[in-house]
């Protein structure tokens, strides 16, 4: 599976020219248990490195922010009953958004696993 990441935390995954985006294991790990999301819905436009929608744990409300910029064409409605999946399963039924991106090859300027790797070992991640 060819996932990029970002600086903030999510993780972005190609899949048939459309762009599968959700938190990584690091972000839901360091949030605690997820108890909502507020996504946007679908026909919104996003813009790359910028909030789209919150997630709300037992410890915190955090911005989560847009891997490339494009057009939300579907949101996790699992999330509405199941918040809990982000926890559960962050690359699996937790992903957060599918996005028709503006441009595809922007996934390219986000990390790979091996960068993503190094940037969280960094000291103040």
């Amino acid at each position: 599976m060819d996932v990029r990441y970002t600086h903030q935390h999510e993780w972005a995954r190609l899949e048939d020219g459309r762009v599968r985006v959700g938190i990584t294991d690091y972000a839901q790990d360091a949030l605690g248990d997820v108890v909502y999301v507020d996504l946007p819905e679908s026909g919104t436009a996003l813009v790359a490195d910028r909030p789209f929608g919150e997630v709300e744990s037992t410890k915190s409300v955090s911005d989560v922010y847009a891997p490339v910029g494009g057009t939300v064409i579907e949101r996790n409605s699992l999330l509405e009953e199941q918040p809990e999946l982000v926890n559960e399963q962050p690359y699996g039924d937790g992903w957060l958004l599918v996005v028709e991106p503006d441009d595809p090859a922007a996934l390219e300027r986000l990390m790979d696993a091996e960068a993503y790797q190094a940037f969280l070992e960094q000291p103040g991640v």
